[in-house]
């Protein structure tokens, strides 16, 4: 009888594990890509996110940007080849990818959050983010 009963429990211990990752893979991937170099950092990660949504529709993508990665977030941001960052941010942001910037930098660079594009929010600290987004809400990490 006792042996049954273990029988039993295996097989119920077998079948949540299996529901539970069956429930897991219907969820969509979750991404953070965290930018903090500058211009050429942005101009690989739009990149690598059109790339990224190519292949996978559903994930679920957060930029962060600190440091210099919050240039490209700016009203008027230009890539190396000197054209606008606008519609790329405008495109990525209509396809469900978010985007947030560091209050912290904005201070220590003497920036005006008015300047930052409309399809991005400002967060208190870009680094706290990142590790919020990895630690509590299991996003993966990428930087570009």
């Amino acid at each position: 009888m006792r042996m049954l009963s273990l029988f039993r429990g295996f097989w119920l211990a077998v079948g949540l594990a299996l529901s539970s990752l069956a429930q897991a893979a219907d969820e969509p991937v979750r991404v953070v890509y965290h930018m903090s170099e500058g211009v050429p950092q942005a101009s690989r990660a739009i990149n690598n996110i059109r790339n990224h949504l190519a292949a996978d529709p559903t994930a679920k993508i957060v930029v962060v940007a600190h440091g210099l990665g919050i240039d490209f977030l700016m009203k008027d941001a230009m890539n190396q080849m000197e054209q606008p960052f606008g519609p790329a941010i405008a495109d990525l942001a209509a396809k469900g990818v978010e985007f947030r910037v560091c209050n912290n930098t904005l201070v220590a660079r003497k920036l005006d959050a008015n300047r930052v594009v409309t399809e991005a929010k400002v967060v208190p600290s870009g680094v706290a983010e990142t590790a919020n987004l990895q630690a509590k809400q299991g996003f993966v990490y990428l930087r570009p």
